[in-house]
């Protein structure tokens, strides 16, 4: 299980980060990262197939102070093994809005309240073609 982590780049309000991947074939979850740093995540996106209990589920949470909030599951699951997906993200100083390949949306608290994020980490069974930033 690799991780790509993207360090230092500048994701701000207003802006919007367009995240196109591929789950592999036999893909349990992936995860998509946005915060200031390892220890400190804002959004914690995980779309799983089939893990820790869930089952085609996406689940959000945020890492903050070194242990885990309390998780999200909203929405649908608009997600395929093997197939491409695009996700958008935006967010304000109160949320952050994901908008699935479906069309529909996810609103998770910006519980930090950042206007500005710099870290950004895959990990999980998938592979990511592009990341933009808007």
């Amino acid at each position: 299980m690799s991780a790509v982590v993207v360090e230092n780049m500048s994701f701000k309000v207003g802006q919007t980060l367009t995240i196109t991947g591929v789950p592999t074939a036999d893909s349990t979850n992936f995860a998509i990262n946005i915060g200031s740093g390892a220890e400190e995540l804002a959004l914690h996106m995980n779309p799983r197939f089939d893990a820790h209990g869930d089952q085609r589920a996406v689940v959000c949470n945020s890492y903050q102070g070194g242990s885990w909030c309390q998780e999200l599951r909203e929405g649908g699951f608009p997600f395929n093994q093997g197939e491409e997906f695009q996700v958008k993200v935006t967010f304000t100083n109160e949320e952050f809005t994901i908008h699935l390949p479906d069309g529909s949306e996810i609103h998770f608290p910006n519980r930090p309240g950042a206007e500005k994020y710099r870290y950004l980490k895959f990990e999980g069974e998938v592979r990511i073609r592009g990341i933009e930033i808007k």
